[in-house]
């Protein structure tokens, strides 16, 4: 009965981790919310700030694309975007300075989360080889 269950289970794993990441965001756009998985195991649970009313944050399944430790918006007025991890077009999850905001809708579509837990995301995605993202409403 055992060997069924760890199959199933890695089945699930294989069919909702985008392919080869170790490491795996998945924001929940309602909760205001990132769980950090790695290897499977929940790491860390944030808030975070997705779109505000009039901009959207894309749901659906990603592998981070891009990585850089600065980062600075050319369509917002170069607005820093510390630890930015691209993964559809200018779409990223990125520091943010405007902590008081976290837990609510508050950017143009990017995932912004505390400076520091961006850099620990970052750190992790560079040394695992990358990251996937996993986006739901």
């Amino acid at each position: 009965m055992r060997p069924r269950f760890v199959f199933a289970c890695a089945l699930l794993l294989l069919f909702t981790t985008p392919a080869g990441a170790s490491v795996l965001a998945r924001i929940d756009n309602s909760q205001q919310r990132m769980r950090v998985y790695v290897d499977g195991a929940l790491t860390y649970v944030w808030p975070v700030s997705t779109a505000r009313p009039g901009f959207w944050t894309p749901p659906g399944h990603y592998r981070v694309r891009r990585m850089e430790r600065i980062w600075y918006s050319r369509k917002y007025d170069m607005a820093p975007m510390p630890y930015a991890m691209f993964f559809r077009g200018g779409y990223a999850i990125h520091g943010t300075s405007a902590v008081r905001q976290l837990g609510r809708p508050a950017s143009h579509g990017c995932i912004r989360l505390h400076t520091s837990n961006a850099r620990a995301l970052f750190e992790l995605a560079r040394q695992r080889g990358g990251a996937g993202v996993i986006i739901t409403n």
